[in-house]
């Protein structure tokens, strides 16, 4: 137990991975990196710092004085300068050349774009896998009839397969919209107060192509080979839209799977994982709650509505910059890579225990397919010398009088009524014969078959991009 209010993501949802991401350890060991890059190609292109200098930084990446810097912060009331200060106590050799010529946004701006892009690569493996997981449901399921549904109302049928490549699609518009994001991110590099990049143009002497290769070197550190070509003091916020975005579209497909598994495990057709001692409800112990879709829905909703405080911090930045992004960001930029994080981690844990009822799903697709079958019947009748308007007439009365004793509770036979009517030229045992499930899919299967060959290639990269992720 602890007396201080600690983020549900944080102490129930989320991975490791993302929490150590996005604690300050990460964050100002990521600053004294950048601290360390500018410090290096300033040496390196010639201005008054030294080698010894930039090795003592180094030397002193992860020793972090808190206490120290935030008795600092206290008293000058700003977070970077007090890290500064404390960076200068652990490394007093280099203290006068910290951070020289840049801005706060140097290490803040630079920092959460490394953070960021760090995140999504990491997100973007999580999604292969469940990915991964709907691919295998898939291909079992791929052949097998079920009842499909428009309006939540008994449609034509489809296959459990074929249901989940429509998830599995979703899925693969995020990792689209994934790998454009991290594909075109920039670095901020060090541009000065107000972009202007004037401070150096007077620390090199007005050599411009200095200035481009120190942002050059401190970038391709850090992984990138651009950065932006205007700025003000910060990156433009519009980065912050395009990646809570992504985030969203990925809540988005999560959702919309979840609720399809929640509905349908209403109608016991469907289950998500349930573990043997897992409790239900504390009244109903007969219960099994879908907990973990309606979990993934819960937090979904939640970041689809955290993914507007970056649009509206976007819309509202004055001119070269203004304040009042800073404590928005800092909230809503980091939980919402953690509620993606969970949502994620919630949804591998559904699609890798999917349960199909499978007696289930037969009895309903044979409930209603002899509905489904009157086309067909109506088809045959024609063949056989009946009147196509005499026969569909006779279909949809019988259909009504069918439909009405089902819901009144009675029994029903669909096909004996039509049976009876000499119009049709069959027998039962005739119109039974083509009530086979399989004649009613179309070409589920094979479009199945055809989707999973596009998909395995993605999911072949998993161990890669894990290999390039330090978890």
């Amino acid at each position: 137990m602890t007396d201080r209010y600690e983020s549900p993501l944080s102490s129930r949802y989320a991975s490791d991975y993302m929490l150590r991401l996005f604690s300050m350890d990460t964050r100002i060991q990521t600053w004294r990196k950048l601290w360390v890059a500018l410090a290096r190609a300033e040496q390196q292109l010639g201005l008054p710092v030294s080698e010894a200098q930039v090795k003592e930084l180094e030397a002193h990446i992860t020793d972090i004085d808190y206490a120290c810097a935030a008795a600092r912060e206290k008293e000058v009331r700003h977070d970077v300068m007090a890290h500064v200060y404390a960076y200068g106590k652990a490394a007093p050799s280099a203290a006068g050349i910290i951070h020289l010529g840049a801005t706060s946004c140097y290490v803040t701006d630079n920092a959460d774009i490394v953070l960021y892009r760090d995140g999504l690569k990491y997100l973007r493996g999580e999604l292969l896998k469940v990915v991964a997981n709907l691919a295998s449901f898939a291909e079992s399921y791929k052949a097998m009839p079920t009842l499909g549904y428009t309006h939540y109302q008994p449609a034509q049928l489809v296959t459990v397969g074929k249901r989940a490549s429509l998830w599995m699609q979703d899925f693969l518009s995020d990792l689209e919209e994934l790998d454009f994001v991290i594909g075109s991110m920039k670095f901020l590099g060090c541009r000065g107060t107000t972009g202007t990049e004037a401070s150096f143009l007077e620390l090199f002497g007005g050599d411009t192509a200095k200035i481009d290769e120190m942002n050059r070197r401190i970038s391709a550190e850090f992984g990138f080979d651009r950065c932006f070509p205007v700025c003000g003091q910060t990156y433009p916020r519009k980065l912050d839209s395009r990646i809570l975005n992504c985030l969203s579209s990925i809540a988005q497909s999560c959702y919309r799977m979840a609720n399809d598994i929640r509905l349908l495990q209403h109608d016991r057709q469907v289950e998500e994982p349930f573990e043997k001692n897992q409790i239900g409800s504390s009244a109903m112990a007969y219960k099994r709650n879908p907990m973990r879709s309606e979990r993934i829905c819960s937090l979904s909703r939640y970041l689809m509505a955290d993914a507007l405080n970056a649009p509206m911090t976007a819309s509202t930045q004055w001119l070269e910059r203004t304040l009042d992004d800073s404590a928005n960001r800092r909230i809503s930029m980091p939980e919402g890579f953690l509620c993606a994080d969970a949502i994620l981690r919630l949804a591998q844990n559904v699609t890798n225990g999917l349960h199909v009822n499978e007696k289930i799903v037969e009895k309903t697709v044979r409930e209603y397919l002899p509905f489904i079958a009157t086309e067909n019947l109506m088809m045959e009748g024609v063949k056989r010398g009946g009147d196509r308007q005499q026969l569909h007439e006779i279909i949809r009365t019988c259909s009504m009088d069918a439909t009405a004793r089902m819901k009144a509770g009675e029994s029903w036979d669909l096909l004996a009524d039509l049976a009876v009517h000499p119009e049709f030229g069959m027998s039962k045992a005739e119109m039974e014969a083509v009530l086979d499930p399989a004649l009613y899919t179309g070409r589920c299967a094979d479009q199945v078959t055809a989707f999973l060959e596009t998909v395995r290639p993605l999911i072949a990269g998993i161990a890669q991009a894990e290999a390039q992720i330090n978890i």
